[in-house]
């Protein structure tokens, strides 16, 4: 209570935050006559004058006035749109490092411009991140005018471009692309093996739109480059074809809550009864160590069955399981559930199943994005998750006011007892929208949710348009007439964002669909002015019929999403309402409310057909819903702890890569790793207080042999007197510099230089593989130490630990061991061969195609697949098979050279 009276008396933080930006505010509006008078020149010019005052030492904050005159003057002389005083408002919080929360049709488009030409100016590059290609490339070449008015490029970074192209568009000054494929090229110039071929510079300022959505929801779905494993897809369609066999409660048990599924020890009896009917199993029991990878399938199958559904968690596309966001209903091809739960839908299916991968390389989007100096976002809807902002990316969230007021009647829910009387009503108001021409929007959950409703208005004869990821094609139009008299929309929640209904129609829609290209300019103004007309007068029309209706048929587990389907109405003060209808079986209400509900609904008299509305059931619901948020937000949190742990150690692997690259010779790196090895090998054979006749003498003259490729006489050394370990470490380091010496000698010091950069490279990538495996496969296990009473996370830090200090040693060791074993026939047959492994290096990884990758709900993951681009696995490569470097040649004539 005490706090709502200060907040009268004061105003929130927020408020006052926004009260000392006013200041730059009327600054920036005071210069606008002086920038009015410039012609287009020396508004261009304005740019390369900025950039000198930033050399003479002006920091950002002191440009931040003129710049943002200078873009609102050029947005108004390009694309005839002019900054609001609240859009100069978004640009500061934005270029300070803040999410800027704007309602649907504020123009957070046009508001971004501002941080990005500001921050562009220090020719550090900027980026703008949006959530698809489409975006991307509409956003870029929309207000890329108003950058090339100013004298800046920009660039795009889109699905199917190649190296070349993609670092055109990274050195360009502002770079609009997906979060996926800043990712992806993040990966894959971390897999490379020069500077040069490395796409992305040094990771600057970047806007996220949509923050909410990419740092939030999409925050558990880590982004992975992969390679293809061995065939087994066999037994997935074998394990298949029992778990139909099995039914609910009695075999297993499902918690829809914790989204787990279990077998009960029926279910577990029966299954392996049937694995061993068809002969899957033939010795032991299910859960014999031999038997370890047919439980994996059960399980991955048994999910597959109980807890994914067709046309809600996936659809099937040109025989394809294509995976649909829960959040914003939309396909993501490319895109597959891991740890083999995508080939256990494959199979449920029955369509082709595609082999398991690999990880070669991997990063969350929140490690991804906390890489940036600078971080800013925008959203619609961000203030309900600002605490997790502000704990996990030290993001402050800044409610931007509206320009107009907003005037839309967000009404109370409505409750049914079931969902057949819920689908009555939302029936019978659809229609009584349509008797008053006022245009609806109805937002579902899922796409079989969507058809379902679809099919009623159909049998009904109602006319009406449906918008999910299986017409996603006719997204563009569909949402263009969404505002038109009487129209009538069901869509899933990809009309929550990314998407501006405007009442009416949108006029630049029509403009582009409806005049005919063979229109001669005289005839095309007239078309323009028409349609201009006709949309200017059936918006008044939709004004009168109360705006856009929103109409949900079901409340999503995030406020958020509910809060992004609403903001489609009432944009720009335009009038609008909202109402939400639900019922006791929906989602939300049945796994998250009170079982007793429905029982107590007909104790107090409830008749089939009658609804509840009062403020307290939205209080109620609210309150369920911030609990799921608290739920998820503890499942992000520490997911990203454990996370955390591989972020520090993918850290220092790509420091040290890039640190070799960036170096022209790495001898003193070379020697220092020899050194290290010789210590360790001394520590282990000849320790500082052992006496000469406990000398492991022939294990270590062994180790050096085999590490080194240099003997020495150590069993005379130890019958010497006076010979301690120190002795011996000084002579046997005097042979191995001798032994190196002769071999660069008669290799050549060049061939040397360039051999030790790219075997280190080589042995590097190769482990670091390895124990990404070796990572995930303690993730996988690391809970089960809770039952002794130990903390996972604690378990897991230490395990890892222990993991990178052995893959640290086996980088020195193995990498060593090449260098003094590698032979060289001929001069220009390496150059030759290093030409081939470099083209093949180059085709490999400009292989942008979606294949192979995962998500599951939790800690899932997301993969495009690539091959190793030059690894060596010494013995297990047969001499004529081919060479894994991609050069088409038998090994034994191509890297088994070297090996």
């Amino acid at each position: 209570m005490f706090g709502a009276i200060a907040r009268k008396l004061f105003g929130s933080s927020n408020d006052r935050y926004l009260k000392t930006l006013q200041p730059i505010v009327k600054k920036i509006n005071a210069l606008e006559p002086e920038f009015e008078r410039l012609n287009a020149g020396e508004l261009l010019g304005k740019t390369a004058e900025f950039k000198q005052r930033l050399a003479d030492g002006a920091t950002l904050d002191d440009l931040l006035p003129e710049a943002f005159a200078a873009v609102r003057e050029a947005s108004k002389r390009t694309t005839g749109m002019r900054h609001f005083d609240v859009q100069l408002v978004g640009g500061m919080v934005l270029h300070q490092g803040k999410i800027a929360e704007m309602k649907t049709g504020e123009g957070k488009t046009l508001v971004a411009t501002l941080p990005l030409y500001l921050n562009a100016l220090t020719g550090l590059g900027a980026h703008l991140v949006t959530v698809n290609d489409y975006l991307a490339q509409r956003d870029a070449a929309w207000m890329g005018q108003i950058y090339t008015a100013l004298g800046m490029r920009t660039g795009v970074i889109i699905h199917g471009l190649d190296d070349q192209q993609r670092r055109e568009a990274y050195q360009a000054d502002i770079t609009y692309g997906t979060n996926n494929e800043f990712g992806f090229d993040f990966l894959r110039d971390n897999m490379k093996f020069a500077l040069d071929d490395m796409c992305q510079r040094p990771l600057n300022f970047a806007i996220v739109d949509e923050v909410d959505s990419i740092l939030i929801d999409e925050a558990r779905t880590p982004l992975i480059i992969s390679g293809p494993t061995d065939d087994n897809t066999d037994k997935y369609y074998k394990v298949d074809r029992i778990i139909p066999l099995l039914t609910r409660d009695t075999h297993y048990t499902l918690d829809e809550k914790a989204r787990t599924v279990i077998f009960t020890e029926e279910g577990t009896e029966q299954v392996e009864n049937l694995l061993k009917e068809r002969g899957i199993i033939r010795d032991g029991g299910l859960y014999d160590v031999h038997n370890v990878e047919i439980v994996h399938h059960v399980n991955q199958a048994l999910r597959a069955h109980a807890m994914f559904e067709k046309d809600r968690d996936y659809i099937i596309k040109d025989g394809e399981v294509v995976i649909i966001d829960e959040f914003t209903g939309r396909m993501m091809p490319g895109r597959r559930y891991s740890d083999g739960l995508h080939q256990a839908l494959e199979a449920k299916e029955g369509v082709v199943i595609q082999n398991e991968s690999q990880t070669l390389a991997s990063i969350t989007f929140q490690n991804l994005f906390r890489m940036y100096v600078k971080l800013a976002g925008m959203t619609g809807t961000a203030d309900t998750e600002a605490s997790e902002f502000q704990s996990i990316y030290n993001l402050q969230v800044v409610v931007i006011p509206t320009n107009r007021d907003m005037i839309r009647n967000d009404a109370d829910d409505v409750v049914f007892r079931t969902q057949t009387e819920k689908i009555n009503a939302i029936i019978e108001e659809i229609q009584e929208c349509r008797q008053r021409e006022q245009p609806v929007l109805v937002g579902t959950i899922s796409i079989e949710k969507s058809e379902e409703l679809s099919k009623r208005l159909k049998q009904l004869k109602v006319p009406h348009n449906v918008l999910n990821a299986k017409h996603h094609e006719r997204e563009a139009q569909i949402v263009a007439q969404a505002g038109r008299k009487g129209a009538i929309t069901i869509a899933t929640n990809m009309a929550g964002r990314g998407t501006d209904i405007q009442l009416g129609g949108n006029p630049g829609m029509r403009i582009q669909s409806e005049i005919p290209t063979s229109a001669t300019p005289e005839e095309r103004e007239q078309w323009i002015a028409k349609i201009r007309t006709e949309c200017a007068e059936e918006k008044k029309e939709v004004i009168a019929a109360g705006g856009l209706h929103i109409l949900g048929t079901e409340r999503h587990e995030a406020r958020r999403i509910d809060n992004q389907l609403r903001g489609r109405s009432g944009r720009q003060g335009d009038p609008g309402s909202s109402r939400f209808y639900l019922s006791l079986q929906d989602d939300l209400m049945r796994i998250f409310g009170s079982e007793r509900m429905d029982g107590m609904l007909q104790k107090l008299g409830l008749q089939e057909g009658e609804a509840i509305v009062h403020p307290w059931i939205n209080k109620a619901i609210e309150s369920a819903q911030k609990k799921v948020e608290g739920r998820n937000f503890d499942i992000r949190k520490n997911l990203l702890k454990f996370d955390d742990v591989m972020n520090e150690q993918r850290k220092v692997i790509y420091d040290q890569r890039r640190e070799l690259m960036e170096s022209d010779e790495i001898v003193e790196f070379t020697q220092e790793m020899r050194e290290d090895l010789l210590d360790l090998l001394l520590e282990e054979s000849i320790p500082e207080d052992a006496y000469p006749e406990n000398w492991k003498a022939k294990e270590f003259a062994d180790a050096l042999l085999r590490q080194f490729g240099v003997t020495v006489p150590i069993t005379e050394w130890q019958a010497e007197s006076g010979v301690t370990p120190a002795v011996v470490r000084e002579r046997t380091w005097e042979r191995i510099c001798a032994y190196n010496q002769t071999r660069e000698e008669q290799m050549g010091a060049p061939l040397m230089r360039y051999l030790e950069k790219a075997i280190l490279l080589q042995v590097l990538d190769t482990l670091w593989k390895e124990h990404l495996l070796n990572m995930d496969h303690l993730k996988e296990g690391i809970h089960l130490r809770g039952y002794a009473q130990k903390d996972p996370l604690n378990e897991y830090k230490r395990e890892a630990f222990n993991l990178f200090d052995t893959l640290l040693t086996r980088i020195k060791s193995e990498a060593i061991e090449v260098l003094c074993r590698v032979e060289v026939r001929q001069t220009s047959e390496v150059e030759r061969m290093e030409a081939e492994r470099a083209a093949a290096r180059d085709r490999q990884l400009s292989m942008n195609h979606p294949s192979i990758g995962g998500w599951n709900g939790e800690e899932g993951e997301e993969s495009h697949d690539a091959h190793t681009p030059f690894r060596r696995e010494g013995d297990k490569i047969g001499r004529n098979t081919p060479c894994p470097c991609g050069s088409q040649k038998k090994y034994k004539y191509c890297c088994g050279k070297l090996n």
